[in-house]
């Protein structure tokens, strides 16, 4: 079986090349159950190809033949704040892409593709779409639709004579897909499946027949690279190997420490207490403390390290959750 390169270094460097957008466009067409076309993929700071533009991340923005924004977004590591840095991203499209002065119609329609290698929230899924859905209170089976000319003025509609739409109002707002793909665990029985067993594993079955997956075959065969991107995709995975370690040293660290503070927080509280009370409350407290000031050493360990990387205060604050301050302050 062929050696294919991972997903998130494949679009930061090779499926923005238009010669590649079949990859791309065949995976939304399977996302959306419906034609997709690229139309280009759009310069922005988080369109940046560098090494150390991002955190174990990747995010491009690209813009469809009908004038809609696709953000599409890898991330490797956990984020509590994950949700809100999707809500974030959309928002921040909207507001870049809309003149002073522009008439409120000149908003365009926005997707945020999600996939995500990490747990998030209690998802069982593995695969959710959130969309904006206005429900009536006192009628709950009445969903808000556009009117027949709304459909026609933000949509191209034509709708005949007699008839309504059945476009609703929610179709104007963005859309979200949160792909979480180490909930995968079964065999590929569609299109989607496909892509996101390829994304999990890294392989793709002989008998897959999902858009984009034969395209994929060709252009992310880790033989068919250059000398140049071949090291260069060496280098991403030494490095993402490199923050795996430093984070679960850091988070190793903190706990080792946290259990040996509350041991002996613990042995100090039974002594004075009585040894078989103070060896089970002084023990569950001193972890319970223990382990919250390692927590914080912990992070501060692994901040050190991660500024000694090179990398920006920034970065270090969204990677460790520590405040710009704490962070100065090291």
């Amino acid at each position: 079986m062929a050696n294919y390169i991972r997903f998130d270094w494949a679009m930061k460097r090779l499926l923005r090349n238009k010669a590649n957008y079949a990859v791309l466009e065949g995976f939304m067409c399977s996302l959306l159950n419906e034609k997709f076309k690229i139309n280009r993929f759009l310069d922005s700071e988080s369109n940046q190809q560098t090494e150390n533009d991002k955190f174990n991340r990747v995010d491009i923005l690209a813009e469809d033949e009908k004038g809609e924004f696709i953000i599409f977004e890898i991330q490797n590591t956990r984020e509590h704040t994950y949700f809100h840095r999707m809500l974030y991203g959309v928002s921040k499209v909207i507001t870049d892409n809309i003149s002073l002065g522009d008439d409120y119609d000149k908003v365009r329609k926005v997707y945020s593709i999600n996939i995500v290698y990490f747990t998030l929230g209690q998802a069982k899924d593995y695969v959710y779409h959130g969309k904006t859905m206005f429900q009536g209170l006192h009628q709950p089976n009445d969903i808000l639709k556009l009117s027949n000319r709304q459909s026609e003025l933000f949509f191209g509609d034509e709708i005949p004579q007699g008839r309504k739409t059945n476009r609703e109002a929610g179709d104007i707002f963005p859309e979200y897909y949160l792909l979480c793909v180490n909930n995968f665990d079964k065999l590929a029985v569609n299109n989607l499946d496909e892509w996101i067993e390829f994304l999990k594993t890294g392989e793709i079955s002989e008998a897959a027949q999902a858009p984009g997956l034969a395209d994929a075959r060709k252009c992310l065969d880790i033989d068919k690279l250059t000398v140049a991107e071949k090291n260069d995709y060496v280098r991403h995975m030494e490095n993402l190997r490199y923050q795996r370690s430093v984070i679960k040293t850091g988070y190793d660290d903190g706990w080792q420490k946290g259990l040996a503070d509350g041991r002996e927080e613990g042995r100090e509280e039974g002594r004075a207490e009585g040894r078989a009370e103070g060896r089970a409350e002084g023990r569950a407290e001193g972890r319970v403390e223990g382990r919250a000031e390692g927590a914080k050493d912990e992070k501060k360990a692994t901040a050190r390290r991660l500024l000694a990387m090179g990398l920006s205060a920034d970065k270090v604050a969204e990677a460790t959750q520590l405040t710009l301050e704490e962070i100065k302050n090291l």
